[in-house]
């Protein structure tokens, strides 16, 4: 069993700086994660579950709690615009949901 085998979610298996100081990463993924990038190649970020260092709940409001908030902690919560239009995607894979926002800083 190779290592492009092995990976659950997403695993680099190679890195290299290029001249321009960029570095390339080639990643390994399971079919359906590369699927949900719906054939957008740029504007991608990687980022590792490994570092995810703080943690927060998820608010239920209204009748039987049918709306759910994602608390935002406060550590994070600087310079927070809420009158900003705010982006959100659901990736899946086998064992975990992640849910990403984003939104401009200005």
């Amino acid at each position: 069993m190779n290592i492009r085998d092995k990976a659950k979610m997403g695993t680099v298996i190679s890195s290299r700086v290029r001249d321009d100081g960029k570095i390339v990463f080639e990643v390994c993924v399971e079919e359906a994660e590369a699927l949900q990038l719906a054939g957008h190649l740029s504007n991608i970020h990687l980022f590792s579950e490994n570092n995810l260092d703080i943690t927060t709940s998820i608010s239920g409001r209204g009748k039987n709690e049918a709306t759910k908030y994602f608390l935002i902690p406060k550590s994070i919560r600087v310079d927070l615009n809420t009158k900003k239009k705010v982006h959100c995607q659901k990736v899946e894979t086998k064992t975990k949901m992640m849910f990403i926002f984003v939104m401009d800083k200005i």
